[in-house]
């Protein structure tokens, strides 16, 4: 009973760690998106699609040095890998048809529309990265 309590606690500490990483690459994606958009002149979708990859690779590093440190030893470059096609597809996919629809169907300021398609793709990115990408042995 004890190693199963012992297993929740450590699930709840790398969920915190998993959301601190990601509320980090939260203002990443933003801070890119805005840039992207307002300075550049970049259309709302191309924007996303270039700052959800900024925040991916962002949220991958610290995943690694933090996150998920004790199970990071070798094959980073896999991990990444594997990170990209799960989790990354999965965010960019979301991203750009929740932002399609948001913005481009109920005209949702982009930033809040952005925060939102964040929102809704934490949970599963979590299970994806602890199951597969950064998998204990």
């Amino acid at each position: 009973m004890a190693a199963m309590g012992a297993g929740w606690g450590s699930l709840i500490l790398r969920w915190l760690k998993f959301n601190a990483v990601g509320g980090l690459g939260i203002g990443v994606q933003l801070v890119t998106l805005a840039l992207l958009k307002s300075a550049f002149r970049l259309d709302y979708l191309a924007a996303t699609a270039a700052a959800v990859e900024m925040a991916i690779l962002h949220n991958f590093f610290w995943h690694e040095r933090f996150t998920w440190a004790d199970r990071t030893h070798g094959r980073g470059a896999v991990r990444l890998l594997k990170f990209n096609l799960t989790t990354g597809a999965f965010s960019l996919t979301a991203n750009l048809l929740l932002m399609r629809v948001l913005v481009g169907n109920f005209h949702l300021q982009y930033l809040a529309a952005n925060c939102l398609s964040i929102g809704s793709c934490s949970l599963l990115n979590f299970v994806i990265s602890d199951q597969f990408v950064f998998r204990h042995g």
